[in-house]
């Protein structure tokens, strides 16, 4: 059984661990004791850590867990759109520290935030790694490692209708957390390394017609909008991926 680290078990960390439990063993790092005792209960072996945006006195100690682990996904954010430039350097050394010089499978969870908001279909060709701060700081030390664009996580308790949102006529760019946990899986199981990929979902309907669906209200949507969309056929052709949640409309479902 692969052992499988994840840094950060926020709302995505814990899906990730979720869809893997059972068939990896589970290593995570979290924020607090009262988490950490949480987690350990659950099996999840649990480092409570931090990784500020300021320079330490005493870099971070090494993970202990770190030379035992086949697999580690960074699930915390590394963007300019957390902290600026020079915070993000720190944090990501700060990051570098915890992780030592490991030679595994990793994974990076970036953002589909990384694109211009313009009106066109957006590919990985139209923002290339040395252009993103975060995720060019991150492969230029680990160069094995796979960096996911996720487009607007969904899934549960995460639906549009909940949200104030604008611009009703606009097409959305989202993702359901089951089909990046099926990704995952399928590039841990094809040993995928240095891969950079977009995961949204392949139709982008207008966020009224994903609103509507949502409170089961009647829409007729007869052309498909026209704005920013985030496309994820490289991924698809690649792994010969199937979304299972394709359609965003169905995301309640």
């Amino acid at each position: 059984m692969k052992k499988i680290g994840i840094i950060g078990y926020g709302w995505l960390g814990e899906r990730i661990a979720n869809a893997m439990s059972g068939k990896y063993e589970l290593y995570t790092t979290t924020t607090t004791l009262d988490k950490a005792k949480e987690l350990n209960d659950r099996g999840m072996n649990a480092t409570v850590v931090s990784f500020p945006d300021f320079q330490l006195e005493k870099p971070l100690p090494q993970w202990d867990a770190i030379e035992s682990l086949d697999v580690l996904m960074i699930t915390i954010p590394v963007s300019e759109k957390s902290c600026c430039v020079s915070s993000l350097y720190n944090r990501i050394r700060n990051l570098s520290s915890f992780i030592g010089n490991f030679k595994g499978q990793m994974f990076l969870m970036s953002s589909t935030g990384v694109y211009p908001d313009v009106p066109k279909e957006l590919t990985e060709e139209d923002m290339p790694i040395e252009k993103v701060s975060g995720e060019r700081m991150v492969r230029n030390t680990y160069p094995q490692t796979n960096i996911l664009r996720l487009a607007g996580l969904m899934g549960d308790n995460r639906l549009l209708k909940n949200y104030n949102i604008a611009a009703l006529d606009a097409p959305v760019n989202h993702i359901h957390y089951t089909d990046i946990c099926s990704a995952i899986i399928k590039m841990i199981e094809n040993g995928s390394e240095g891969k950079l990929y977009n995961i949204s979902a392949p139709l982008h309907p207008s966020k009224d017609a994903v609103v509507h669906a949502q409170k089961s209200l009647p829409f007729a949507e007869e052309t498909e909008p026209e704005g920013r969309k985030i496309i994820s056929t490289k991924m698809m052709t690649e792994l010969d991926f199937v979304f299972q949640y394709a359609d965003p409309r169905t995301f309640h479902l």
